[in-house]
């Protein structure tokens, strides 16, 4: 079934999803291990005891792959690398995470035909870094050293707007989400939700909380739909919507 044949039958989605995610799974090898979240605590789960460190319970990622990181900026508006999607997020064992991440950084260095000393020297680095973390004087923005790949995402980062995002996601800025391959469109019931969801005061204080929007500003909702992204995560509901906060688009 095509996606677009999606569009009048949203109880299809299911299906193209796992075929979509299939198909991607099937690309590479890091791929696989991408949308295989699944199976690596199956694989976590089957190992004996006491074959992994056993770390204090924290709130992990529970997904952490290179696919997972990217720019966010932190409470002082500094632009850092760091995991920016929490899902998947659980109270475990932080060496998943540490695993699960090395695993990621290995499967796509073999994927890019890298000698396996350039693996090995990855893995070191990844855990050098999280050791040097625990350092009692370790300043992130002082100790974190970037290389110039890092430092030109970020730039990029830091210039970014919304319509530039806008224009990334969506492919347009006008005030509707154009459907196609990315974008569904909403069931009846699902466009009720949506508009109960945003009619709350506690989205529309989250909404006015981007760009130091002014706290008594109106959100009216434009436009909602099904978001189809990711591949592990395929399959569990995303939404897409495009809020009027007091007169511009968001």
């Amino acid at each position: 079934m095509k996606i677009e044949e999606a569009f009048a039958r949203p109880a299809a989605r299911s299906s193209i999803l796992t075929r979509t995610r299939n198909l991607k799974m099937a690309r590479s090898s890091h791929a696989y291990v991408r949308g295989n979240t699944v199976k690596f605590y199956e694989w976590l789960e089957g190992l004996k005891g006491g074959t992994l460190p056993d770390g204090p319970p924290v709130w992990i990622c529970g997904d952490c792959h290179v696919g997972n990181l990217g720019p966010l900026a932190n409470a002082t508006g500094h632009i850092e690398i760091q995991i920016r999607d929490l899902d998947q997020t659980v109270i475990g064992n932080p060496a998943h995470d540490l695993i699960r991440l090395g695993l990621s950084l290995a499967s796509a260095a073999r994927g890019s035909d890298l000698p396996g000393v350039t693996t090995a020297k990855m893995l070191e680095e990844l855990m050098i870094g999280y050791e040097k973390a625990f350092e009692p004087d370790f300043h992130e923005e002082r100790d974190a050293g970037q290389p110039n790949s890092i430092r030109q995402v970020t730039k990029q980062a830091s210039a970014a707007s919304w319509k530039t995002l806008a224009v990334e996601r969506i492919r347009d800025v006008s005030p509707t989400i154009p459907l196609g391959k990315r974008f569904w469109p909403l069931t009846k019931e699902e466009k009720q939700e949506i508009g109960r969801l945003f009619g709350a005061e506690e989205m529309r204080a989250l909404a006015t909380m981007l760009r130091s929007r002014d706290d008594g500003a109106q959100v009216k909702l434009l436009d909602a739909a099904y978001w189809m992204k990711g591949c592990s995560s395929l399959g569990r509901l995303r939404y897409a919507a495009l809020l009027e906060i007091a007169g511009k688009k968001w």
